[in-house]
């Protein structure tokens, strides 16, 4: 603590000459060193350093490595002279970075540098995601970006080239709350070819495996409750629960869950493989060039259609699988077997034209509400952070409730036409004829029937998601700014 309180940053000074910007920065440090300082022993461990940072919207990974980076003793801490030595190093790269942006040296960057930097490391993006990039260092409103701006928003972002930069800013986070997936992201060549983009899947699929597998009692209750309606289940959600405990045991709300997992990696796979040969042909001739918003989502929505044709008699498995009574099938390949035997293989696509035709109205509106917020919330706080945890998790599970409230009804529709077993060779009712008996017996609330417990499960769904996937990218050697960890991560 002593070696700390006798060194001053002032001491650089020399006779009577007046304080220059290395000493305003240096007395910077020491402030921020004492605020993140918060048992003042003259020393800043990982704990401090997440807690005092709390609100930069920073990974765990991120944290990590500052202390990795500026621990040179390797003692586990940053005492007052790494913390500095730190920020020092880090500033002169953020200014080497600055001035590859700033083209024609005026000292600001616009959003139309930033477009052509990251076109020249071969990351496409728009003029208009160009403008968000620059709202979030933006603090003064004059839509552009200062060497102070720069400095300030990435002086604890572990970044040390524009690659960094790019992917930093580009990639959104995977969030599977066990609905139709959203338009997947834009990988530059770069990051095909050295495998982050699979890692980056992997750790999405890795999340929403356990986002599942921890809300699957509530998905059953849903399935439930679309299929009988309210004939079967007329308490609430905690009677409900009884009901199937009773009927199964506790093992029996996890019931279709292991098909509901299992399809998660190849439904992502076909989809990220379909988007971006469907890019690859709306791009035509000129295949650099990027695609504006809407031709993104007809790209996304295709590519949803084509992972779901592929994938969907698993859908159906899923659906017959949760339905079941105790001892109905031996597991996944008797109860496929079941199907095809009486009802034939038409059977694996109950459904598929409801489901089809929720996948534009759930991936559109959870698309365009995400974008609104985030954009909102940018707009409000220009300058300052990242949205941190529970703003990205607010977003995701407003943006995935307001999906689920339009898609809702197609996917009632879809869920009922899967769990009927019907006698091979019988006529099969009609998405029509459904609809209209559900209206006619349920009324228009009818429609709606279960998504009480499938809006239960958005918030702790995104969080878990959240969380699984951050460690994950970590594990895998990713973290959530894009960049490949050192050995010994995670």
């Amino acid at each position: 603590m002593g070696a700390r309180r006798t060194w001053f940053p002032w001491v650089h000074c020399q006779g009577g000459e007046s304080p220059g910007p290395d000493h305003d920065r240096e007395k910077s440090y020491a402030e921020l060193f004492d605020q993140l300082d918060l048992n003042k022993d003259g020393r800043i461990d990982i704990v401090e350093l997440r807690t005092g940072l709390a609100g930069r919207g920073l990974s765990r990974g991120s944290f990590d490595r500052i202390v990795q980076t500026g621990d040179t003793n390797h003692d586990g801490v940053l005492d007052f002279e790494e913390f500095t030595e730190y920020l020092r190093t880090h500033e002169k790269q953020l200014k080497l970075m600055f001035s590859r942006l700033d083209r024609n040296n005026d000292g600001q960057v616009d959003a139309a540098e930033i477009q052509h930097c990251l076109r020249t490391i071969g990351v496409d993006i728009s003029h208009e995601e160009a403008t968000r990039i620059l709202l979030r260092i933006d603090k003064d409103g004059t839509m552009t970006i200062d060497w102070n701006e720069w400095r300030d928003y990435f002086l604890f972002k572990p970044i040390t080239n524009m690659e960094d930069v790019a992917r930093y800013w580009k990639h959104s986070m995977m969030l599977d709350i066990g609905e139709q997936l959203t338009v997947p992201d834009d990988f530059s060549e770069e990051e095909k070819k050295s495998g982050y983009v699979w890692r980056q899947l992997m750790a999405g699929a890795i999340a929403g495996s356990v986002s599942r597998t921890g809300t699957a009692p509530l998905d059953r209750l849903k399935v439930f409750r679309q299929v009988h309606g309210s004939f079967m289940f007329s308490g609430n959600v905690l009677n409900s629960f009884q009901f199937m405990v009773k009927e199964g045991g506790l093992r029996s709300l996890w019931r279709g869950n292991g098909v509901n997992v299992l399809k998660i990696a190849p439904e992502t796979a076909i989809k990220f493989t379909a988007y971006e040969q469907i890019k690859n042909v709306m791009r035509g001739s000129n295949e650099t060039r990027t695609l504006r918003v809407h031709e993104r989502f007809v790209a996304g929505s295709l590519a949803g259609a084509t992972a779901q044709t592929a994938i969907y008699p698993m859908e159906v498995l899923k659906t017959r699988l949760t339905l079941r009574n105790t001892g109905q099938f031996s597991g996944i390949a008797d109860c496929a077997k079941h199907i095809l035997q009486k009802e034939g293989f038409t059977a694996f696509y109950k459904g598929y034209i409801p489901n089809l035709l929720s996948i534009v109205p759930y991936a559109g509106i959870d698309l365009a509400v995400y974008e609104t917020l985030k954009f909102a919330w940018l707009n409000r706080n220009r300058g300052q952070a990242d949205p941190g945890v529970m703003v990205l998790v607010g977003c995701g599970a407003v943006s995935s409730t307001c999906g689920q409230l339009a898609s809702y009804p197609l996917a009632l529709i879809r869920t009922r036409m899967q769990a009927q077993a019907l006698v091979k060779g019988t006529p099969k009712p009609s998405m029509l004829a459904l609809l209209h008996n559900i209206v006619t017996q349920e009324g228009f609330a009818g429609l709606y029937r279960g998504i009480s417990p499938n809006l239960l499960k958005v918030v702790p769904a995104v969080s878990v998601s959240y969380v699984v996937y951050e460690y994950t990218r970590i594990i895998l050697g990713v973290d959530i700014e894009g960049r490949r960890e050192g050995k010994g991560k995670g």
